[in-house]
């Protein structure tokens, strides 16, 4: 039996047994939305190694202090290898204390190629940087081929890398503006005409049918909005947006947010005004899915 039919297979049913062995279908009731950062954020002066001699010997004006209690600009103490930048107290610090967050060091790439763009690729394919590069077929297009009963979404003005490939019909819609989608009705037409008689012709209908539906259930709440918003309070409601169609429609999303770059002598403007939204907004929204929500 081929994986792929055997994946379907089981997909079929919630539960298949084999020789003996009983294999589950993975659970339906999940809900999973990646926020994805864009940008080259310094991480080890976001989460700091502050047991590491290294790191402060490597960056003598740059490095964060080891935890001080009277020291503001001092680091927030984790666990005794870890601290958190001083920025993030009143945004993600909190929620780390209630262990409803965690940080996952070393969880990068091997990419040293130092760009931007190449990086950030890496991530979304989720593939050896060794071997030659597949664009179509990103991380999550393959994740939501894998899972039954997924119903996935791009909250993104593009569809992303991460949901490239597959045979899944990935629709997307941005929702941190004001206006109708970026495609009308005669370049609707257009595009269905150029895959008419092709296999990919159902999936792209059904991504216009359900841009749609998502455009009509928000357009009303996109009002209070506004246009081409780009603050934490556009995203915040964006984010507010979000959580409402996780919970009612959709249980593999996907939304990106700019800026998050350092250079020198850079603060946390970014970190500290729009993680605060972050943690506000998403923390209160998603839990509404019924679960409590874990960040990583």
């Amino acid at each position: 039996m081929r994986r792929r039919d055997f994946l379907k297979l089981v997909s079929a049913s919630t539960s298949l047994t084999i020789a003996g062995r009983l294999y589950a279908a993975p659970q339906a009731d999940f809900r999973l939305l990646v926020i994805f950062l864009r940008g080259a954020y310094d991480a080890a002066n976001v989460v700091i190694p502050i047991s590491s001699d290294f790191y402060y010997q490597s960056r003598p004006t740059l490095a964060i202090a080891r935890p001080n209690k009277a020291d503001d600009n001092a680091a927030l103490p984790l666990d005794r290898d870890w601290g958190l930048h001083p920025a993030l107290k009143e945004a993600l610090y909190p929620i780390y204390q209630q262990k409803q967050l965690a940080f996952v060091p070393f969880a990068g790439t091997d990419d040293l190629s130092r760009s931007h763009f190449e990086t950030q690729d890496t991530i979304e394919l989720g593939q050896s940087i060794n071997g030659s590069r597949n664009y179509r077929s990103g991380f999550m297009s393959r994740l939501a081929e894998q899972l039954a009963n997924s119903h996935p979404m791009a909250f993104t003005d593009q569809l992303p890398l991460a949901f490239h490939g597959g045979n899944a019909s990935i629709p997307n819609m941005a929702l941190n503006f004001v206006g109708k989608p970026n495609i009308d009705d005669r370049q609707v037409k257009l595009i269905k005409s150029m895959y008419q008689g092709t296999e990919l012709a159902p999936q792209v209908a059904e991504g216009f049918t359900v841009r749609d539906e998502v455009y009509k259930e928000v357009t009303a709440e996109m009002q209070e909005a506004n246009r081409n918003a780009v603050s934490p309070k556009g995203f915040e409601l964006a984010a507010s947006r979000i959580g409402g169609l996780m919970k009612e429609r959709f249980n593999l999303g996907f939304v990106d947010v700019g800026g998050w770059d350092t250079h020198v002598r850079a603060t946390l403007p970014v970190v500290s005004a729009a993680s605060g939204a972050v943690s506000r907004l998403l923390r209160r929204r998603l839990a509404s899915f019924g679960t409590t929500p874990r960040w990583w």
